[in-house]
């Protein structure tokens, strides 16, 4: 299984396990109240919420990724949105290692 379909998994799976924050305005709330350890933000999204959604996890120091489309994102968690914010560690370091398989 190549790491970006395991990638997908894993956001399936925390989404069942309700570690996931999906929405901008809920996920904006998130990282301004530190709850969020990894965002991913889908690569076709408005330029506008990318960058106010990139530009707070900067400041609060949040890794982001935007390896995925909306429909990839859509797909894996079920959910129709652009923005999820993970909000489980060990669910964020596993995305960050096979993220970084991915380079």
């Amino acid at each position: 299984m190549t790491p970006e379909q395991q990638l997908l998994n894993l956001l399936g799976l925390a989404q069942r396990a309700g570690q996931l924050v999906t929405g901008e305005p809920m996920v904006l709330a998130a990282i301004k109240a530190g709850n969020i350890r990894f965002l991913w933000v889908a690569n076709d999204m408005g330029a506008s919420s990318k960058k106010k959604l990139t530009d707070k996890a900067s400041f609060y120091h949040v890794p982001v990724s935007t390896a995925f489309s909306v429909a990839e994102l859509s797909q894996a968690t079920g959910r129709q949105r652009s923005a999820l914010g993970v909000s489980n560690a060990g669910f964020a370091k596993k995305m960050q290692t096979l993220l970084d398989k991915m380079k």
